[in-house]
């Protein structure tokens, strides 16, 4: 096995931040060329910091997907917009993402949030693929205002060519510390199994139910019984009616079924191993309103 040189090893967090579906979750997913990140077409998927670690040439960049800023309402979306911010503080650099066609508003609300104003950032103007030139320099422009307050801006879009994951890599190195990594060079998340199986069956939630669910709804694992190539899973979705839990269910179980159906697949595929999912459904009233038992779910304020 080669040397490793540690005096030229870069370590660092990334910070990756933006409005609720600004498409984090999928560039890290991009970036990793793994399926870590919950992806939604929702809003608000994702609820708690996850960290990406990817190696690039002589740097170990620990990407952190955050929940979408966002207005606070109930407890839920504090804790959300609280894991927002303490990325912002605990991070080397910020990636802004910042959709083509969003309003320049959202950059603006991202600048109050940053209370370390020393952290360089960078704004990658992303779904570049859905806009023509025209709209793409138009929006350039717009953020040639801010030139004073960011290293640098990219167009980026993970379907169309043009800037490239190595080069975007490459830029973000630039801006992190000499320091040995910190994890081995094979580790793809510091998220656990458990963790991140959670996250798998909470996006099949997303996808495969009306939108009035989601967003009430959480998941626990409950149990995990690993039996050589096959993962034996009992989780729970908690919801806070039983309008919902019947909603879920669906007429002769079909719509649970579709759920596991979605969920074991996407966890099959994250493992390399054969999933036996066990599926129930739990209500606990104003579940998303009480901080004891947010804390039960792993949302620690």
């Amino acid at each position: 096995m080669d040397k490793i040189d540690i005096e030229n090893q870069k370590c660092g967090f990334v910070a990756v931040v933006g409005r609720p579906n600004a498409g984090k979750s999928t560039l890290l997913n991009f970036l990793s060329e793994y399926k870590l990140a919950m992806v939604s077409k929702k809003a608000q998927a994702t609820r708690k910091r996850m960290n990406i670690i990817i190696m690039h040439k002589s740097s170990q960049i620990i990407f952190v997907d955050t929940p979408g800023i966002h207005k606070k309402e109930k407890l839920l979306n504090q804790f959300m917009l609280e894991e927002a911010i303490k990325a912002l503080g605990d991070s080397d650099l910020h990636i802004f993402l910042a959709p083509v066609n969003d309003s320049i508003e959202h950059y603006k609300d991202f600048l109050k949030l940053r209370k370390n104003k020393k952290i360089p950032h960078i704004v990658l103007l992303t779904k570049v693929d859905r806009a023509d030139n025209k709209r793409v320099l138009e929006k350039l422009n717009e953020y040639n205002a801010f030139a004073d307050e960011y290293e640098a801006i990219i167009p980026f879009s993970v379907k169309r060519g043009g800037v490239t994951k190595e080069m975007l890599l490459d830029e973000v190195s630039k801006y992190l510390p000499l320091h040995p990594w910190l994890y081995e060079s094979d580790l793809l998340t510091t998220d656990n199994v458990r963790d991140i199986y959670k996250e798998l069956i909470r996006e099949a939630v997303f996808e495969k139910l009306s939108d009035e669910i989601p967003y009430e709804s959480d998941v626990v694992i409950d149990k995990i019984d690993e039996k050589g190539n096959l993962d034996v899973v009992t989780a729970s979705i908690v919801v806070e009616k039983d309008t919902q839990k019947r909603m879920i269910i669906g007429k002769g179980a079909q719509s649970i079924k579709r759920v596991g159906k979605y969920a074991r697949e996407q966890m099959e595929e994250f493992s390399g191993k054969k999933i036996y999912l066990d599926l129930n459904v739990i209500v606990r009233k104003g579940w998303s309103k009480n901080r004891d038992f947010l804390e039960e779910l792993g949302y620690i304020f």
